[in-house]
C-alpha cells in the first residue's frame, strides 16, 4: 500500500521538529543526571587515622618517623611522634603533630580526589615544625600520603600509606 503524499511530507516535516525537539530533551536530561552528581558526598564519619612507620634518607643516615594513630577534633586530627635518626641518636625527637583537614576535602577524598594538607608540629623542646603534605586515595577508606617536615633548614620527605577506621 502506497503512503498518501500528505503524509510523506508530514513525516519529513515532522523529523525536522521531532529531532531537534528531542536533542533538547536529552540534553536537558544529562544536564539534570550531571547536576545531581555533582552534589556534595558527605565525608565519610571516620574519627582516626593511622599510619605506619616512614623512613627517609638524610646525608649519611635515615630518619623513621612514627606517630600515634590520628585523632580528629573538627578539622584538626592531632596525633604525636616519634622521629629516630640514625646513626646520629641524639639528633632524635618527640612531640605532637597536627594536621588540618577541612570537611569538604574529606568529602573531595571520598570521592577518590588527592587533597593537599597543611599543620603544624611541636617537639619536646618546643620548637615548632611546619608540616606540608598530600593524600592521594585508594578508596574511600585509604591510600598514600606525602609528608613534608620542615626541619630548621631541611625539608624531610615521608612517603607511606594511610588508613581511616
Amino acid at each position: 500500500m502506497r503512503a498518501l503524499p500528505y503524509f510523506r511530507f508530514a513525516g519529513a516535516v515532522g523529523r525536522r521538529i521531532v529531532r531537534p525537539v528531542f536533542a533538547r530533551i536529552l540534553i536537558l536530561v544529562l544536564g539534570l543526571v550531571a547536576t545531581a552528581r555533582a552534589v556534595e558526598t558527605p565525608a565519610p564519619a571516620f574519627d582516626r587515622v593511622t599510619v605506619p612507620a616512614m623512613k627517609t634518607s638524610i646525608y649519611v643516615g635515615s630518619v623513621t618517623l612514627t606517630t600515634s594513630a590520628f585523632a580528629r577534633d573538627g578539622e584538626a586530627w592531632s596525633a604525636t611522634y616519634e622521629a629516630k635518626v640514625f646513626p646520629w641518636f641524639f639528633w632524635g625527637e618527640t612531640g605532637s603533630i597536627t594536621i588540618r583537614v577541612p570537611e569538604p576535602d574529606l568529602a573531595r577524598l571520598a570521592r577518590g580526589e588527592t587533597i593537599e594538607f597543611a599543620g603544624d608540629a611541636l617537639n619536646h623542646k618546643q620548637k615548632p615544625r611546619k608540616v606540608t603534605g598530600r593524600a592521594q586515595p585508594a578508596d574511600a577508606a585509604a591510600g598514600r600520603i606525602k609528608v613534608r617536615i620542615a626541619v630548621d633548614d631541611v625539608e624531610l620527605i615521608f612517603n607511606g600509606p594511610y588508613r581511616f577506621q
